[in-house]
């Protein structure tokens, strides 16, 4: 069975860091991308990183540049967020996915979505960021 398991998530200080990992099953982990989203109350998901397992090509939404990293690692099918300098606003539910339709991530005029497909998601994780 595909199955994406997201963890990492926790309370940390403004400033602080924290590395979300996703673990990915079922599925030929170099042939597809793996993105990250987030999901704060009241607000829309955002798709704000995401990984082109195969090369290691990756996007980055604006709100993240330059404080978030996504890596990957093929040997144990896991995909990482590593979130520096977090701010208040960072505060959300964390989700991985994938669509196992495509190879690349999906990005259209700059927003990244997982589009149309054989989508999956994993369980979020919470990110909470005091100030």
């Amino acid at each position: 069975d595909v199955q994406l398991q997201a963890s990492g998530g926790g309370l940390v200080q403004a400033g602080g860091s924290l590395r979300l990992s996703c673990a990915a099953f079922g599925f030929t982990f170099e042939d597809y991308a793996i993105g990250w989203f987030r999901q704060a109350p009241g607000k829309e998901r955002e798709g704000i990183s995401c990984i082109k397992n195969s090369d290691g090509s990756t996007y980055y939404a604006d709100s993240v540049k330059g404080r978030f990293t996504v890596s990957r690692d093929s040997a144990k099918k896991t995909v990482y967020l590593q979130m520096n300098s977090l701010k208040p606003e960072d505060a959300a539910v964390y989700y991985c996915a994938t669509n196992l339709m495509t190879a690349r991530c999906n990005v259209v005029d700059g927003t990244y979505s997982l589009g149309s497909g054989m989508n999956y998601w994993g369980l979020g994780t919470l990110v909470t960021v005091s100030s």
